[in-house]
């Protein structure tokens, strides 16, 4: 007797040569679920997204520049405003394309479990 097993759906974006923003944009409309009809806005009914080619995305030395991203540690005083040019020494593309993602992504409890469902390869 065969054991069913169930086989997982994965959407796959191959990032190179792509804007990211357009990449964003993609990835969190499947991981949210609006590109399934079983949307539910408490639930988390979307896709695993895996991106590839991270590295190889298509972004300007301006449009990097005009990236910030803030930290806050909690004290006083202890926001940091980090531009995307220092994202991409530091960590590089994958880390930058993470972050346009979860600030797209609905800033409700649901948000970590979306996070979970995204891999991003080099």
């Amino acid at each position: 007797m065969k054991k069913a097993t169930k086989k997982t759906e994965e959407k796959v974006i191959d990032a190179s040569g792509q804007i990211l923003g357009r990449v964003a944009t993609e990835a969190a409309m499947s991981l949210s679920g609006k590109t399934r009809p079983t949307f539910e806005r408490n639930k988390y009914t979307g896709l695993p997204v895996r991106i590839v080619n991270a590295s190889k995305i298509k972004i300007t030395q301006k449009k990097l520049e005009m990236i910030v991203h803030k930290r806050y540690s909690g004290m006083r005083g202890g926001l940091r405003v980090i531009p995307g040019t220092e994202t991409v020494e530091k960590k590089g593309f994958p880390e930058l394309l993470r972050l346009a993602i979860y600030q797209m992504l609905p800033g409700n409890k649901i948000r970590r479990e979306m996070m979970k469902h995204l891999k991003i390869e080099d």
